[in-house]
C-alpha cells in the first residue's frame, strides 16, 4: 500500500484527536464546575469517541500497513491521551476499582460507563461516513462491509487472555502511579502497547470492554454472549482483581521494592 494511504489514515487519527480536544474546551467553558457529574460524563463520552475513532483507523493500519505500524501508532496516542484525558479513562473497569476502594458509586460507575458506550459506539457513524468518500486505497469497500471477529481462540481462553493481561496492565499503571518515575507515562504506555501486540493474534488485545464493543460488537466470529465473556468479563475480572493484589504486601514489595521497604520502616 502507497504511503498516500497511511498518510491520509494518520490525518484522519490526528483531526479526531484535535476534534476531541475542541470538544473538552467547550466542555470545560460551558460547565463551570468541571467537578459535577455531568460534565465529568461529557468527558468520558468525548475521551471514549476518541478512543474509538482512532482505533477504528488503526484497524485499516494494521491491515494494511501491519502489526508494528499499529504498534507504533497505538503508543503515539496512548501517550497523547494520558496527557489529555485527565480523569476520563474512557473504561469501565477503572471506575470498578473506584467503586471498590469507596471512591465512588455504583450509580457513576453505571452512568460512566453508559457515557463512555455512547461516546464510543455512536462515533462509528463518523468513521463511516470518512470511509464512505475512500480518500485511500485502504479506505474502498470498507464503510459497509460486514466485520469479522479478532477472537481466533476458544472464548474461555481469550477471555483469560484479556482478563490476565489486564491484570498486568493494571498493576502496572499501579505501581507506576506510587513510583512517579520521570516518564511515567511513556512507559506506562509502551507497557501497555507491549500487552496489547502480545495478545493481537489470540484476542485482539483490547484490554477495554467499551473498545471492544464498539469495534466487534455483533462481528462474525464470536456470538454475543462470547464477546461479553471474553471482553467484558474477562477483562473487568482482570481488573477489579488488581485492586487486592495489589494491597498483598508480598506483591508491594516485589513491585515497588525499597519505595514498600521504606514505608514499612
Amino acid at each position: 500500500m502507497s504511503m498516500t494511504s497511511l498518510g491520509v489514515s494518520t490525518g484522519f487519527m490526528v483531526g479526531c484527536c484535535v476534534a476531541a480536544q475542541i470538544a473538552r474546551r467547550v466542555t470545560k467553558k460551558f460547565f463551570k464546575n468541571e467537578e459535577g457529574l455531568v460534565p465529568t460524563l461529557f468527558y468520558e463520552a468525548i475521551a471514549a469517541a476518541e478512543l474509538c475513532a482512532c482505533c477504528f483507523e488503526l484497524i485499516i493500519v494494521a491491515d494494511n500497513f501491519g502489526v508494528a505500524a499499529y504498534a507504533v501508532y497505538l503508543f503515539l496516542l496512548t501517550v497523547w491521551w494520558g496527557k489529555v484525558w485527565g480523569d476520563a479513562s474512557a473504561c469501565p473497569y477503572t471506575h470498578m476499582e473506584d467503586m471498590l476502594e469507596g471512591k465512588t458509586s455504583l450509580k457513576e460507575v453505571a452512568l460512566r460507563t453508559w457515557a463512555e458506550l455512547m461516546g464510543g459506539c455512536c462515533v462509528y457513524r463518523i468513521v463511516q461516513v470518512f470511509w464512505w468518500f475512500e480518500f485511500a486505497e485502504t479506505h474502498q469497500g470498507r464503510a459497509f462491509e460486514d466485520c469479522n471477529a479478532d477472537l481466533q481462540v476458544n472464548p474461555y481462553l481469550g477471555a483469560a487472555i484479556e482478563g490476565f493481561a489486564t491484570l498486568l496492565c493494571r498493576l502496572a499503571s499501579k505501581t507506576l502511579n506510587e513510583k512517579g518515575p520521570k516518564f511515567c507515562s511513556i512507559i506506562d504506555s509502551f507497557i501497555g502497547t507491549s500487552l496489547v501486540v502480545a495478545a493481537f493474534n489470540f484476542s485482539g488485545g483490547y484490554f477495554n470492554p467499551v473498545l471492544a464493543t464498539a469495534l466487534k460488537w455483533g462481528c462474525r466470529g464470536h456470538t454475543n454472549i462470547e464477546h461479553i465473556i471474553v471482553y467484558w468479563i474477562g477483562a473487568c475480572v482482570g481488573a477489579v482483581v488488581s485492586v487486592p493484589l495489589f494491597k498483598l504486601p508480598y506483591v508491594r514489595n516485589m513491585l515497588l521494592g525499597s519505595e514498600y521497604k521504606d514505608k514499612r520502616e
